[in-house]
C-alpha cells in the first residue's frame, strides 16, 4: 500500500496541469519580484506608441541655446542682457507666447554696478552740488542702468506681456506647513486644488522678484521620470504646494496660446484638465501620457534653430509670428537630456514642445480605468489555457494556438497603442503565454525521451530475438533492419558477422557489404572484417556475367578477396555504366592496344524465345551494321559486335561527356552561339547518316553527347535506325519519342533524312528556350497539336533572339516535309550564317571525315572547307583527300576534329 501511494503521489506532481500551475505562480514572483515584464512593456509601449500617423503642430518653435551659440556668445551663463535682445526681437516680431526655460533664480549682480551705487549715494549726500556735480550724476544713472541686467531683462519681459517662466519643485509627501509661501507674482499663475488632485511637492524655487514680476505666468518645469529606466513617459500637469496647484510650463503655454490664463484652467479631479474646449484626460494624479512624435527622414519632429542665429538676424524672427517659441538649453553641460519614447536623448525645450502639442492637438494616450480588469482577465485565461487546455494539445496544434494567441494579444496592444491611443498593458499576459509553452513543451520532451530510452531499453532484445528468427527464416533485408535498431555491443556483432556471411553465400555482395560497413562504423578491429569488406566491396563492383561463376569469362574469385573480371569477345568488362534502350551498357576496355570502349549489351536469350528471338538477333546485328557504316566526326564510332555468354554486344567508342538533356532546362541553358554551334554539328552528322540512307528517328537531347572542355559533339544511339533503301523499307511502324516525333512519324508514314530534320528543330527549340514548342496534359492532345498547329514563333519566349534565328527554327519545324530544310547541310548553313551575324564576322569552317577500308585498315581523310555565312544552297567543297596508314593514330585525332570552328581561333 505505501509503494501504491508513493506511485500516486509521483504522478500527481508530474501531472502537466501541476506544472502549469507553478508556471502562472513562476510568472507572477517574477513580475512582483523584478522589472523584467515592466521592461519588455514599457519597451512595446515606446515602439507601439511613437508608430503613428500623428503630427507634431506646426504652431510650435525650439530656439536653443547650443554648442554654436555659446561658443560665439562666451561661457554660461550670459549676461541678462542678451536674454532681453532675444526677447525683443520675438516680441517685435508678435510671437503668440514665450517659454524661457532658463532658471533665473539668483540676481545677476556686475561686480561694477555696486561701485556705481557707492559712488550714487555719495554723490547724493554731499550739500554742495554743483553743475559737475549733477553731470556725474547723470553719467552714474546711466551706468547703473547699464550694468542692471536684471532689470533690463525685466523691462523686456514686461514690454513683451506674453513670457513664460520656470518654476522647480521638490517633489515630497507634505508632513506640515510650506517654509514660505508662494509670491504673489507666482500665486497668479495657481489654481486652487482642495482635493489634492495633483503631484505634492515640499519646497519651492521661484524667479527672482523683478523678473517673476513681469512674466505673464510662472509654470513648474518638473519632470517626471520613470523610476526605473528614468525616461520620460508621463506629464504632471499640476504639482499641488499646499493647496496651490502650480500648471506645467506645457499647460500654461497651451492656455496662453489660446489667449486664456490659470484662471480659465478647470480641474475634473481624478479624470482630467480642462483649458477650454480642450479636456486632457489624466490619471487620478493629473499625469498624462503624452505623444511623442517621431523624427522625419532622420530630422527632430520639431525644427531646432540656433540662438545666436536668431539674435544675428541670420534667422529672421519673423518666421516666429503668432508661435509658441520655447528657449532652452542644448549645449553640452549646460542642459540635461531625457530619453523618452522614439528618442533616446531630448532636451527640456524640445520635451516641452512635444508635451504642448499633445495638449493643443489632445494627441496623449489614454490608460482606461478598466485597463488593469482587461489585463488581469486575459492573464487569469492564459493561465487556464497553460492548465487546462495545452496539456490536451498536440505538438502541432498547441504550437500554433501559442503562436496565434501570443500575436494577437500582442497586435491588440500594438493596434490600441498605434491607432487609438489607448494603453492596455497586454506585455505579462503574452510572457505567461510564451515562457508556459516553453516550459511545459520541454517538460514532455524530457518525459518522452526518459519513456523512449526505456522503451529502447526494453525492445533492444526482442528486435535482436526477431532479426534471428527473420535470418533463420532466409529473410535477411529483414533481419537486418531488425538488427540495426538494436545497439551496438558485442553479441549484436556477432549476429550480423553471421548475417553478411549469409548475404555472401547468396552472392548478394553489395548487401553484404553494407553489414560489414554498419559493423565497421562500430568497432573496425572485428575479426577480419577489414578483409571481409575489402572483399564484398570489390565483388559488388564486378560485373557478374554468364550463368554460373565457373562460365569460361565469367568472374572468378581470387585468393584474398581480389577478382578476375570478366571478358566479352576480346573486351574486358570492368563495370556498369547505366541501362540502354536494347539493354545494359558497360565500361570495358581491349586489353592489347588499352582502348577503353562502351559495350552495349542485351540478353536476347533471356528476353525472346523462338522465331521472335531470331528477329530479335538480326534487329541488334543490323544496327550495328548500320551504324558501324557511319564514319563521321560526330556520330559515335562502332568498333566491333558480337555475342558470347547468351549476351549479345557492340563496343564503341566511349564519351566522357554527358548527354545535352540537363541543358535544356532553364536554369542550365547553353549560350546561343554554343546551341547553334552545337546543332550545326548534329545537322551535317544527319547529313552524312542520310547520305548513307541511315536515318536516325529518334534524335532528342538525350540522344546527343557533349563534352564542354573539348567541345566535342558526338550523335549516339542509332539503335532504331533503319536502312532506307525501297528493298527494306516498312511503312506504318512508329519509332521515336513522341515529343520530338514529325508529323509524317507520328502518323505511320514513310520517313526520310527530313523527319531527322524536324526532330533536330524541336532540340534546337528546346535549348534555346528551355521548353518544348508541343506540350499537352495527355499523350493524344501532344500528338493532336504536333500534327495540326503551328509551333510558337520563339521570339515569344526570348525576344532577345534575332530574327534571322527565329525564322531557322520556323523553317526546321514545317508541318509539310517538303517546306522544310531538306538536307542536314543546309540546316547547319543557315545556323553558322546565323552566328557569324551575332558575331559580325565570316569564318572559315574546316572539317575531315574519315573513312576505313576494312580488309586493309587504311583511312581516307576527305577535307571540307565552308565559309559560313554564304547562302545554304552553297555545298562544302572536297579541297582534297589523302590517305593514312591505321597506325598513325595521332594524325587520326588530328583531322577528326574540326580545324576553325565558330568563334574559335584557327
Amino acid at each position: 500500500m505505501a509503494k501504491s501511494s508513493s506511485s500516486k503521489s509521483g504522478s500527481f506532481w508530474r501531472a502537466d496541469w501541476v506544472a502549469g500551475v507553478a508556471i502562472v505562480v513562476a510568472v507572477i514572483v517574477l513580475n512582483a519580484a523584478t522589472d523584467f515584464i515592466g521592461t519588455l512593456e514599457r519597451r512595446f509601449y515606446d515602439v507601439a506608441s511613437t508608430s503613428t500617423s500623428r503630427q507634431p503642430s506646426d504652431r510650435i518653435a525650439v530656439i536653443a541655446i547650443d554648442d554654436q551659440s555659446i561658443a560665439n556668445l562666451g561661457r554660461w551663463p550670459w549676461s541678462r542682457d542678451i536674454h532681453a535682445k532675444l526677447i525683443d526681437k520675438l516680441a517685435a516680431a508678435k510671437a503668440k507666447t514665450i517659454i524661457h526655460t532658463t532658471l533665473f533664480f539668483e540676481p545677476q549682480m556686475d561686480p561694477g554696478l555696486a561701485f556705481i551705487r557707492k559712488m550714487k549715494t555719495a554723490l547724493g549726500s554731499s550739500p554742495d552740488a554743483t553743475t559737475t556735480n549733477e553731470q556725474l550724476s547723470q553719467l552714474i544713472v546711466e551706468a547703473e542702468t547699464a550694468l542692471d541686467t536684471d532689470a533690463i531683462l525685466a523691462t523686456s519681459i514686461k514690454n513683451a506681456g506674453n513670457v513664460l517662466l520656470p518654476s522647480f519643485f521638490v517633489l515630497g509627501e507634505q508632513q506640515g506647513k510650506p517654509d514660505s509661501a508662494l509670491p504673489d507674482f507666482a500665486l497668479k499663475s495657481t489654481l486652487d486644488d482642495p482635493t489634492g488632485f495633483s503631484i505634492s511637492a515640499v519646497r519651492a524655487q521661484e524667479p527672482i522678484a523683478s523678473i517673476g514680476s513681469a512674466a505673464a505666468g510662472i509654470g513648474h518645469l518638473n519632470q517626471y521620470q520613470d523610476l526605473m529606466d528614468g525616461a520620460i513617459r508621463r506629464e504632471p500637469l499640476l504639482v499641488n504646494y499646499y493647496g496651490k496647484a502650480v500648471p506645467s510650463m506645457a499647460l500654461l503655454a497651451a492656455a496662453k496660446s489660446l489667449n486664456l490664463t490659470a484662471a480659465d484652467i478647470r480641474l475634473n479631479a481624478g479624470q482630467s484638465v480642462q483649458i477650454g474646449k480642450l479636456r486632457v484626460k489624466t490619471d487620478e494624479s493629473a499625469l498624462m501620457l503624452p505623444q511623442f512624435y517621431k523624427s522625419k527622414d532622420g530630422r527632430p519632429a520639431f525644427a531646432v534653430d540656433s540662438f545666436y542665429d536668431v539674435l544675428t538676424a541670420k534667422i529672421d524672427a519673423s518666421k516666429y509670428a503668432g508661435k509658441i517659441v520655447i528657449i532652452g538649453a542644448t549645449a553640452a553641460g549646460v542642459g540635461v537630456q531625457f530619453a523618452v519614447p522614439g528618442n533616446p536623448a531630448l532636451s527640456p525645450a524640445e520635451t516641452i514642445a512635444h508635451i504642448t502639442s499633445s495638449i493643443l492637438s489632445e494627441h496623449f494616450i489614454v490608460q482606461p480605468t478598466w485597463g488593469g480588469w482587461v489585463t488581469a482577465g486575459l492573464f487569469l485565461l492564459i493561465a487556464a489555457y497553460i492548465i487546462a487546455a495545452l496539456p490536451r494539445l498536440s505538438a502541432g496544434i498547441a504550437a500554433t494556438t501559442t503562436l496565434t494567441l501570443f500575436i494577437g494579444l500582442l497586435a491588440l496592444e500594438f493596434g490600441l497603442l498605434s491607432g487609438s491611443a489607448m494603453w492596455l498593458e497586454l506585455v505579462l499576459p503574452a510572457t505567461l503565454l510564451v515562457l508556459g509553452h516553453l516550459a511545459l513543451t520541454t517538460k514532455r520532451f524530457l518525459v518522452t525521451e526518459a519513456g523512449k530510452v526505456q522503451a529502447d531499453e526494453d525492445s533492444a532484445e526482442t528486435n535482436r530475438m526477431m532479426g534471428l528468427a527473420l535470418q533463420g527464416q532466409g529473410q535477411l533485408d529483414m533481419a537486418f533492419d531488425r538488427f540495426r535498431r538494436v545497439p551496438m555491443n558485442e553479441a549484436v556483432m556477432g549476429n550480423l558477422y553471421s548475417l553478411a556471411m549469409d548475404f555472401e553465400r547468396k552472392r548478394q555482395f553489395n548487401k553484404a557489404e553494407a553489414v560489414y560497413e554498419h559493423m565497421a562504423a562500430f568497432d573496425k578491429g572485428y575479426k577480419d572484417i577489414k578483409a571481409k569488406l575489402n572483399r564484398a566491396k570489390n565483388l559488388s563492383e564486378t560485373v557478374m556475367l554468364g550463368g554460373s561463376g565457373g562460365h569460361p569469362g565469367g568472374t572468378m574469385l581470387l585468393e584474398g578477396g581480389a577478382v578476375e573480371k570478366p571478358m566479352l569477345g576480346r573486351y574486358q568488362v570492368d563495370k556498369e555504366l547505366g541501362k540502354g534502350a536494347m539493354g545494359v551498357v558497360y565500361l570495358g576496355k581491349d586489353p592489347k592496344i588499352g582502348r577503353v570502349v562502351a559495350i552495349k549489351t542485351m540478353a536476347l536469350s533471356q528476353e525472346f524465345s523462338g522465331d521472335e528471338l531470331v528477329d530479335a538477333r538480326e534487329r541488334f546485328f543490323r544496327e550495328a551494321e548500320t551504324a558501324g557504316r557511319l564514319q563521321h566526326q560526330n556520330i559515335v564510332t562502332i568498333f566491333d559486335a558480337g555475342e558470347e555468354h547468351d549476351l549479345a554486344y557492340i563496343a564503341m567508342e566511349f564519351l566522357k561527356g554527358k548527354d545535352l538533356a540537363d541543358h535544356c532546362k532553364g536554369d542550365q541553358l547553353l549560350a546561343v552561339p554554343v546551341v547553334l554551334s552545337i546543332v550545326a554539328r548534329v545537322a551535317e552528322a544527319l547529313a552524312y547518316a542520310h547520305k548513307q540512307n541511315v536515318v536516325h528517328r529518334d534524335i532528342k537531347p538525350a540522344n546527343i553527347m557533349y563534352e564542354l572542355q573539348s567541345d566535342t559533339v558526338k550523335v549516339t544511339d542509332f539503335g532504331i535506325a533503319r536502312i532506307t533503301d525501297s528493298s527494306k523499307t516498312k511503312t506504318g511502324l512508329v519509332l521515336g519519342t513522341p515529343s520530338f516525333m514529325s508529323p509524317e512519324q507520328l502518323a505511320g508514314k514513310k520517313v526520310d533524312g527530313r523527319s531527322d530534320l524536324y526532330s533536330l528543330g524541336v532540340m534546337l527549340f528546346q535549348m534555346l528556350a528551355g521548353v518544348l514548342p508541343f506540350r499537352g496534359d495527355s499523350m493524344s492532345e501532344l500528338m493532336y497539336k504536333i500534327a495540326n498547329e503551328e509551333a510558337p514563333d520563339i521570339r515569344i519566349i526570348r525576344s532577345e533572339l534575332p530574327q534571322n534565328l527565329a525564322d531557322v527554327v520556323a523553317l526546321s519545324l514545317s508541318k509539310r516535309p517538303e517546306t522544310r530544310y531538306q538536307t542536314g547541310d543546309q540546316f547547319a548553313a543557315d545556323l553558322r550564317s546565323v552566328i557569324s551575324q551575332m558575331s559580325g564576322v565570316a569564318p572559315m569552317a574546316t572539317s575531315a571525315v574519315v573513312s576505313t577500308d576494312r580488309a586493309s585498315s587504311e583511312k581516307t581523310v576527305a577535307f571540307s572547307s565552308t565559309v559560313l555565312g554564304v547562302p545554304s544552297a552553297a555545298q562544302n567543297k572536297v579541297d582534297f583527300t589523302a590517305t593514312v596508314p591505321a597506325s598513325a593514330a595521332d594524325f587520326e585525332k588530328t583531322v577528326v576534329q574540326r580545324v576553325n570552328r565558330p568563334g574559335e581561333a584557327n
